[in-house]
């Protein structure tokens, strides 16, 4: 479904190649500033516009319908969208009869009858984060004075993430990264556990993203081959300080106060220039498929911006959640 959270509800409509994409925002508290440029900052980070990412070129520039007055939020949904100007579906159409190998384009042509709109992707494009980082916008005002941010710390098993990306560019491949996110300044005690953890809500909207196929938390899979006498992080004040951050600043499902710490790992994108073997359909063998048109060498480079807001929805919504149950009240 298209619809997270359980207070602060998200909801993202529109395909790559529409007339718009956008959000729609349930649960968001009156009286949260809007400021348009502040918006737009976001929103240009989450474009790219640099060496590896794609040269489509859009405004991005946001039309509110409802739920903001005066440049404040009215506790109204809020229903925010952008219009898609620089599309070229000429690109796609060869994809009906080959599907594209490690796209969409064959699931939801199995899933949806054939009905469904795979221009560029269709309702399956990274264009669709657009309306994420919308909502993190105002996520990241319920969560002040939470700081997130999110960097590209490895792209194809290298520490040298620009390195790896041009020398996919120069064999027109693409190739994957490793994305990881910080949070400080986290309110302690979010997550319900069981299935409301920290982890839970986090990793569920992380898998949103388009490209993510893995996730972990402190020193995640690397635990495994840690001892438990390492891997505990003491705790050396009575407010919760840890001397170590093993677990990621989340003890049994909930923050403990400490740096929240997140990976995604990003698969390379699946439009690579590398002409590819695939089925084709209408003459029922395997055919040379060769993709055109403007696609990233590496996605996982306009992923940061697109993790902080995931990350920033999911924790609203789970110090929304902690709201309703304890109320506001200032806990040790």
């Amino acid at each position: 479904m298209n619809t997270l959270g359980v207070v602060f509800r998200v909801s993202i409509f529109g395909e790559s190649h529409g007339s718009s994409v956008g959000v729609v925002i349930d649960g968001c508290p009156a009286g949260l500033p809007y400021w348009r440029e502040e918006l737009m900052a976001d929103l240009s980070r989450r474009k790219g516009m640099v060496p590896g990412t794609t040269m489509r070129k859009e405004s991005d520039g946001p039309e509110v319908l409802g739920g903001i007055y005066n440049n404040f939020t009215t506790g109204a949904p809020l229903v925010i969208c952008t219009r898609n100007d620089d599309t070229r579906p000429g690109d796609y159409e060869q994809f009906s009869s080959m599907p594209r190998p490690g796209h969409a384009d064959f699931t939801a042509g199995y899933k949806y009858k054939g009905f469904s709109d795979m221009r560029g992707g269709g309702h399956f494009s990274g264009r669709l984060t657009w309306g994420l980082v919308t909502a993190g916008y105002f996520a990241r005002k319920i969560l002040s004075p939470a700081i997130i941010t999110a960097n590209l710390i490895e792209a194809g098993g290298e520490k040298d993430p620009a390195a790896a990306i041009a020398r996919a560019m120069e064999t027109n491949d693409t190739v994957g990264g490793v994305v990881e996110c910080v949070v400080r300044n986290v309110p302690k005690g979010l997550g319900e556990p069981a299935f409301l953890s920290v982890e839970s809500a986090l990793g569920q909207i992380a898998f949103g993203i388009p490209a993510v196929n893995g996730v972990e938390f402190g020193a995640g899979f690397a635990s495994s081959k840690s001892y438990g006498s390492l891997h505990n992080d003491p705790f050396v004040d009575a407010r919760g300080k840890t001397s170590t951050n093993n677990a990621g600043g989340i003890n049994g499902g909930i923050t403990n106060g400490n740096d929240l710490v997140m990976r995604v790992s990003v698969k390379p994108a699946a439009s690579t220039g590398v002409p590819q073997k695939t089925f084709n359909k209408e003459k029922g063998e395997m055919a040379q498929l060769e993709i055109t048109g403007r696609h990233d060498a590496c996605i996982a480079r306009r992923i940061p911006v697109i993790l902080e807001s995931a990350v920033a929805i999911g924790l609203a919504d789970l110090l929304m959640i902690d709201r309703g149950i304890n109320g506001l009240r200032e806990r040790p």
